[in-house]
């Protein structure tokens, strides 16, 4: 009777063996054929090709994915009241916070921050605070939806006070 030992000791070997065989045979190949080395520089360079076509479609498909979601959100209209936008507000920088901690929801948590971004009444201000907390990979899904939606206007507004930029020198000559 034979041992399992034994077995599996000659199925490892032979399995061992015919590997380096196919490598063996894979380096004469390559080194002695020429049209066996095109043929793998071009295999290659469609692999190239097929990932960069791949990417570019998953972009664009996400893309898609960020504009329908915007268009979406202005379709659903945003609150008017001042109350009403702050407690939306809130609920919307809520939610975007616990959706952020997942991965595969980022356009969603990203929606949301667009959201609660839209009827902040400083929107510039918040992006900055945006910039500090939210993770990258949101905060550039959101900077899509940003540059998508032209009429959001994210330039910091003067807080009323006085501007010193406007205020001339005056020199001790």
């Amino acid at each position: 009777m034979v041992q399992t030992s034994t077995v599996v000791t000659a199925t490892v070997a032979t399995a061992a063996t015919g590997i380096l065989a196919y490598a063996l045979y894979f380096d004469y190949r390559r080194r002695s054929h020429a049209e066996f080395r095109r043929d793998l520089r071009r295999n290659e360079r469609r692999q190239v090709r097929a990932e960069k076509d791949e990417a570019e479609a998953s972009t664009r498909a996400q893309r898609d994915a960020i504009k329908a979601k915007v268009d979406e959100a202005k379709e659903e209209g945003f609150p008017t009241g001042v109350e009403e936008r702050e407690a939306y507000f809130n609920e919307q920088v809520m939610s975007g916070e616990m959706l952020s901690s997942d991965p595969s929801k980022a356009v969603e948590s990203a929606l949301a921050f667009y959201k609660g971004l839209k009827v902040y009444p400083a929107p510039g201000d918040l992006i900055k605070i945006y910039d500090s907390t939210v993770p990258k990979p949101i905060l550039d899904i959101l900077a899509e939806m940003i540059a998508y939606d032209s009429s959001l206007d994210i330039r910091s507004r003067p807080s009323g006070g006085i501007n010193l930029g406007d205020i001339p020198n005056v020199g001790l000559d």
